[in-house]
């Protein structure tokens, strides 16, 4: 009897603990490009890369969001700045998230001056930002957070993107090989040798 009893407790305390889990875990989904094959085609065409995220969340409503980018030029972090902080949004409509589902839009490409130029689409506004790059067509925008499968938490900081160039060898280019690579992203730069990428965090709180 009293190892039912015990069962049961601990079967109710794992219920429990799931359920707070998943109140306070936020599910992001992602795709890449358009679901138009055409236009899908002509992005590609142009070097323009399109990126949708989608964040889900039933405390995420009234939220506040954060993003910022680290440069790193020859694995050292040149700059850490702030794309946007919508807490210091003087419009209340705009400064927090209005709902449980949370959507961005990235659209990126190198630009002939040698710059990656980047566009942010949050919901009812967007902020275009340019960072300097070197001469070279091999940038990818990866989305680090889905590929690592690090849960994403209210209050905790976790890398979204990273804009990066590939590890070379032997004639080679990998980029999968550096995401998925389950080196600290920080250090990318040192162990595979990149000259330049962009790491880009974020926070809801």
């Amino acid at each position: 009897m009293k190892r039912n009893i015990l069962i049961l407790l601990f079967l109710i305390s794992s219920g429990l603990s799931y359920a707070q889990e998943s109140k306070n875990a936020i599910k992001m989904t992602s795709s890449y490009s358009s679901i138009d094959s055409e236009l899908s085609d002509i992005l590609r065409f142009e070097g323009i890369e399109y990126l949708k995220i989608s964040f889900t969340g039933k405390e995420l409503k009234d939220k506040s969001y954060h993003l910022s980018v680290k440069e790193i030029w020859d694995g050292v972090i040149k700059s850490d700045t702030t794309i946007i902080n919508s807490a210091k949004i003087s419009f209340q409509q705009l400064s927090k998230v209005n709902d449980t589902i949370f959507n961005l839009k990235v659209i990126s490409k190198l630009t002939q001056e040698n710059k990656l130029k980047m566009t942010f689409k949050f919901p009812r506004f967007s902020t275009t930002k340019e960072f300097d790059a070197i001469d070279s067509d091999d940038y990818s925008l990866r989305n680090v957070a889905e590929v690592s499968g690090e849960k994403i938490e209210y209050g905790k900081k976790f890398y979204l993107l990273a804009y990066i160039l590939p590890y070379e060898k032997d004639g080679m280019k990998y980029w999968c090989a550096v995401e998925s690579s389950g080196k600290e992203i920080e250090s990318w730069g040192k162990e595979f040798g990149i000259k330049h990428y962009l790491v880009f965090e974020m926070i809801f709180e």
